[in-house]
């Protein structure tokens, strides 16, 4: 009886244990996405390009805005939980804080969802400058990591 009673509650664990990773969201499950123009749309005058990043056909995209600075190609991503910043300059290219003007989440809410820790990681993932390729490249594949992990399903 006390070995029925020991696999009943190893059974349950397992079940529970896997329920919550489901919860929490798996990191593997982005390594398929889709990188999609945004063509005709009044972009304004310092808007270059945007893009939308799918992880998954269920979810709301990303929406990646091309900005052109002095310090080089900002790439802001937006979405209806978060926003994030990567530069594209002679330093290389990495993460960057996203200008006040250009949020459209307030700042509480992108930091409950991102990671600072990450965020600071991905400050420089490459020391070369790169295109507009590589870096949708690059945010697409980077970008699932620096949610906190109650947060990655957003992106799926």
């Amino acid at each position: 009886m006390k070995k029925l009673g020991l696999f009943s509650v190893v059974v349950v664990f397992f079940v529970f244990v896997s329920n919550f990773s489901f919860a929490i969201g798996s990191r593997s499950e982005f390594k398929t996405f889709s990188i999609t123009a945004v063509d005709d749309i009044f972009m304004g005058k310092k808007v270059e390009a945007i893009w939308t990043i799918s992880y998954s056909k269920d979810e709301v995209p990303v929406t990646v805005v091309k900005r052109n600075t002095v310090e080089g190609t900002e790439y802001v991503i937006h979405s209806k939980y978060f926003d994030v910043s990567y530069l594209s300059s002679s330093k290389g290219f990495g993460t960057k804080e996203v200008k006040n003007s250009w949020r459209n989440v307030p700042k509480e809410i992108t930091n409950a969802v991102i990671s600072e820790e990450e965020l600071k990681k991905q400050q420089i993932i490459t020391p070369n400058k790169v295109d507009d390729k590589m870096a949708l490249d690059l945010i697409a594949s980077y970008l699932p990591n620096l949610l906190n992990d109650g947060y990655t399903h957003l992106l799926n």
